[in-house]
């Protein structure tokens, strides 16, 4: 960072401090009233009797997805009983943990609390987050460990010696592996991880005038240093796949048709095919194309339970949907004019996280696959206002409206007692909402 000569300079805020109180905050929201709806609502009827099965190694179970995330949820039913508490406990957390994974990202990639603050509160007050946070599915979990093992390569970028990089590179690598065996849609970020390798080293070889070669090697770098990019690229591959696999070996004790070595790629095979499959249409389906315009939420619930009318409606907050999309054109044009390379990397992790979902063989979409893309956009727009406010402090006014939006959808975010079965109008401004 460089300031002007002879300006008053301020001492930063602690990003320890800061993060600890961000993660109560959050912490403490998405455990208020987590037992109620105190039945399963949305796809819990999946994930919930498949943790069930692992607990008892009964056999394969939902083999479209990978174990990790369902052995979560299971843990939760193991220490909490099986209950609302046991299934979505764990997944508080993993809430938690993306809201300090964006706090993170914001913080390494800028090297200031305030904008870091500032993407953490838009995230944690991002409708996605909160309802995924409260619920027992999968998604909670890839992008926890994926917003962390992003961190953590970035924290690598910033070590002073090889040693210290590798090990944070190693815990990114390994991060990034229980993404994907938490689901698969977290898998290009490996790929993303290894090209921005590359493309950094390329980058700081331009600047200093050093060949091709020399960025690819270890010595007298600036980013990752001590890093070679084959060793680094083919250590990121052999500790993700290796983690992946891992978390399979509770399949290895099935007491029906269990796992073995011999079966575990054909193994991927099958989920694979689970994946690609052709699936009948659903009323809350949707194409790619329409997330990021919200033109499909999805409600998660709506029906009489525990005593009230209630509903969980999966649906984005409007001001970082919308503000977040001017916020990636606003770091495309910022990198452009000023060859950022930071604004060209919080644009590109939305970028990137959305449009893989255009080659994803997926017969049918939901808007929930849009959950990662939701959580990037809060960095994006935490990196574009820091970036152009120019003293203003627009970041608080933006946060101000983000407030309240969250404010004005609580009821039906947190499944709060409605007045009734008519309630949900108040909600649905648009035909395709309802």
């Amino acid at each position: 960072m460089s300031g002007n000569r002879g300006a008053v300079t301020h001492p930063q805020p602690s990003p320890y401090r800061a993060a600890a109180i961000l993660a109560l905050l959050a912490q403490t929201l998405f455990c208020y009233r987590l037992t109620i709806p105190s039945k399963l609502m949305f796809d819990e009827v999946h994930y919930v009797p498949a943790a069930r099965k692992l607990i008892a190694l009964v056999g394969p179970n939902n083999v479209e997805h990978p174990l990790l995330a369902k052995e979560i949820i299971a843990s939760g039913i193991l220490l909490f009983g099986d209950n609302a508490l046991g299934w979505r406990f764990f997944s508080t957390l993993a809430g938690t943990a993306t809201v300090l994974g964006v706090f993170a990202i914001v913080w390494l990639m800028l090297g200031r609390v305030r904008p870091a603050v500032f993407g953490a509160l838009f995230a944690l007050f991002n409708f996605t987050l909160f309802v995924q946070a409260r619920i027992a599915m999968l998604d909670g979990f890839m992008a926890a460990f994926t917003l962390l093992g992003i961190a953590s390569l970035l924290w690598a970028m910033r070590a002073d010696d090889a040693r210290t990089a590798w090990s944070r590179w190693l815990l990114g690598s390994l991060l990034l592996g229980l993404a994907v065996a938490s689901k698969w849609s977290a898998a290009p970020f490996v790929a993303f991880a290894a090209i921005a390798f590359v493309a950094v080293r390329l980058n700081d070889a331009r600047a200093r005038g050093r060949s091709v070669y020399a960025a690819l090697n270890a010595g007298g770098q600036r980013h990752w240093p001590g890093m070679a990019a084959v060793p680094a690229i083919l250590t990121l591959g052999a500790v993700s796949v290796t983690a992946y696999f891992l978390t399979f070996a509770p399949a290895f004790f099935y007491h029906l048709d269990p796992m073995t070595l011999g079966k575990l790629l054909p193994f991927q095979a099958k989920m694979y095919a689970q994946q690609t499959q052709i699936l009948p249409s659903h009323p809350y389906q949707s194409s790619w194309w329409s997330w990021p315009f919200m033109v499909r939420p999805i409600w998660y619930l709506y029906e009489p339970a525990d005593g009230a009318q209630r509903g969980v409606l999966l649906i984005g907050n409007l001001a970082i949907l919308y503000g977040g999309l001017t916020a990636v054109a606003a770091c495309l044009f910022g990198w452009w004019r000023d060859r950022s390379a930071v604004l060209l990397a919080a644009a590109g992790l939305w970028i990137g996280s959305y449009a893989v979902w255009a080659v994803i063989p997926k017969s049918i979409g939901f808007f929930y696959y849009y959950y990662l893309p939701s959580i990037f956009l809060c960095i994006a727009f935490a990196v574009a206002l820091d970036h152009f406010k120019r003293g203003k402090r627009w970041d608080e006014g933006v946060l101000i409206v983000v407030l309240g939006m969250f404010v004005l959808f609580y009821p039906v975010l947190s499944a709060a007692p409605l007045s009734g079965p008519n309630a949900f109008h108040f909600w649905t401004w648009f035909p395709s909402w309802v």
